[in-house]
């Protein structure tokens, strides 16, 4: 086929394309011109017999014809890839596409990170891949550890790991700043737990840290969980501490909120004791700040933590974990 002659043809396709009424005589056209077996794809297999000096107008002409049958299709109904043609009813009423909400664990972070934010905190970030350093060592994790145990942690190698809690963050931003430092670190965290109602191998922590060099101390810490309780849970929630050990601070703190459902008298929710157990918390160990290359001597601060799940858990009432990841619209758009 010459030039010449494939013009003619692209221009008798085309007027048979326009002149096709139904759906039927669209889709059987489709088949005769960019069908597997059509006019157009047979041209292109036959391209080696053009003359080399010619094959490339050649190829461009058929590959323009190709282009304008397949609008000339689309604009009919049909589309180039095997769909038959569909005759639209227009009288139908249009689809209502419900608008998308915000998921529980996205709606707690963001909300810690405005409370937080109204006391003078930033939000720090970290990568999730740590090294031994930063997850363990520079947070006063002893040696033995079973949290260093394979069967607790996701290790690749002998120095790199899933973080298994947001600390990390931490230990960079001490590294990399100096006092004072007021931080919050969200982020998603690796353990290897067995899934059930209430653990899950992959989580989401929030942590703080502030550090001055002006005295701080555990009534500070207080003073602002007892702020985040109340916007976060609502009026009349309040705080307690009770002592504890973590390797990274001391003294150590679990801190409880009053029950937000029952206000302390004692429901399920609490186990009929009034309060939630809620995160871990403390002042900054001495050997920690030797780790980053702070004084410890001339600066003091605390640090806390909570599971974002948890907090969501309390906050919706939501009974089950694996709740928050089986992306069951019906259950999101509860919280809505």
């Amino acid at each position: 086929m010459t030039l010449a002659e494939l013009e003619n043809a692209k221009a008798e396709s085309l007027k048979e394309i326009a002149a096709a009424n139904d759906a039927a005589a669209v889709e059987a056209l489709r088949v005769k011109y960019v069908g597997r077996n059509g006019s157009i794809p047979a041209l292109i297999k036959a391209m080696k017999g053009v003359p080399k000096e010619e094959r490339p107008a050649f190829g461009k002409a058929v590959q323009a014809w190709r282009a304008e049958v397949e609008a000339a299709l689309a604009a009919k109904g049909a589309g180039s890839s095997g769909e038959k043609a569909v005759d639209a009813d227009l009288t139908l009423p249009g689809r209502w596409w419900g608008l998308g909400v915000k998921h529980p664990l996205s709606r707690v972070i963001e909300e810690t990170a405005a409370i937080f934010g109204r006391l003078g905190f930033t939000v720090a970030d970290g990568p999730e891949l740590e090294t031994k350093f930063n997850n363990f060592t520079a947070l006063n994790t002893p040696a033995h550890h079973p949290s260093m145990d394979r069967s607790d942690t996701f290790w690749f190698g002998e120095d790199c790991l899933l973080r298994t809690q947001t600390s990390p963050v931490q230990i960079r931003t001490m590294m990399a700043n100096k006092p004072p430092i007021r931080v919050i670190c969200p982020g998603r965290t690796y353990r290897r737990d067995t899934t059930d109602a209430t653990h899950s191998a992959n989580f989401h922590q929030i942590e703080g840290l502030y550090v001055d060099t002006k005295p701080v101390s555990l009534a500070d810490l207080k003073s602002v969980l007892a702020y985040f309780a109340k916007e976060m849970m609502g009026d009349g929630v309040t705080v307690r501490f009770r002592p504890h050990f973590f390797p990274f601070t001391e003294p150590s703190v679990e801190v409880d909120f009053t029950c937000h459902v029952c206000k302390g008298k004692g429901c399920n929710v609490c186990k009929q004791s009034g309060w939630i157990e809620v995160a871990g918390a403390g002042m900054v160990d001495p050997r920690v700040f030797g780790h980053v290359g702070y004084d410890a001597e001339k600066v003091s601060g605390y640090a806390f933590g909570f599971g974002v799940e948890r907090i969501a858990m309390i906050k919706y009432g939501i009974p089950d974990i694996r709740w928050l990841y089986e992306n069951d619209v019906r259950f999101l758009s509860q919280l809505a």
